[in-house]
């Protein structure tokens, strides 16, 4: 192999591993989208943003809370039924009623180590506001892994490990709002 030809060949493997990133933080990034509430994309009934979760993830896929609180809670949940049905019960739930939700993510370490599987490392702060007017952040450390398949990129590991969990004073946020036009067509 002359030197042209391994100097491309590594210039490959790196764009590869590169494009293995991008994929893996955009698909990370449309599953908090979907998690969040009030829901930015207009028009997805609740059945229907559960089951677009759960195609995020690859069939053999383990979506986990661990430790303390988050292993509690949260459980664990393989394939793409599971974890769909775990997180409906978030949306199904009432008194008092999730109305908002937002996922912040910070202090990315992602690693794609070839071109079709990539893992990371987030810390994620969460606002959950109640229809009662109460309201708690939480903030957690997310270990996440993707792989590439058939079907395009998708999550075969999710984390989620509590750090801690605040109550917030009740009625905290004087604007909130109560469902979103960010994606609604005009």
């Amino acid at each position: 192999m002359d030197d042209i030809t391994a100097a491309l060949a590594a210039l490959q493997s790196q764009v590869a591993r590169l494009e293995a990133e991008s994929a893996a933080r955009r698909l990370l990034a449309r599953y908090m989208f979907l998690c969040d509430s009030p829901l930015p994309e207009a028009g997805m009934a609740p059945e229907d943003r559960a089951a677009a979760i759960g195609a995020l993830f690859t069939e053999d896929a383990m979506w986990q809370g661990v430790g303390g609180a988050h292993g509690a809670q949260f459980g664990a949940h393989r394939g793409p039924a599971e974890i769909a049905a775990h997180m409906r019960k978030f949306y199904a739930a009432e008194n008092p009623r999730q109305i908002f939700n937002t996922h912040y993510l910070t202090a990315e370490q992602l690693f794609a180590e070839s071109g079709d599987r990539a893992e990371g490392n987030w810390v994620q702060f969460q606002p959950w506001v109640h229809d009662d007017g109460s309201s708690l952040i939480r903030s957690s450390r997310l270990h996440v892994r993707f792989r590439k398949t058939d079907a395009g990129w998708r999550i075969s590991q999710y984390r989620t490990e509590n750090l801690f969990i605040g109550k917030l004073p009740d009625n905290w946020a004087q604007t909130l709002i109560a469902r979103s036009v960010l994606m609604a067509t005009a």
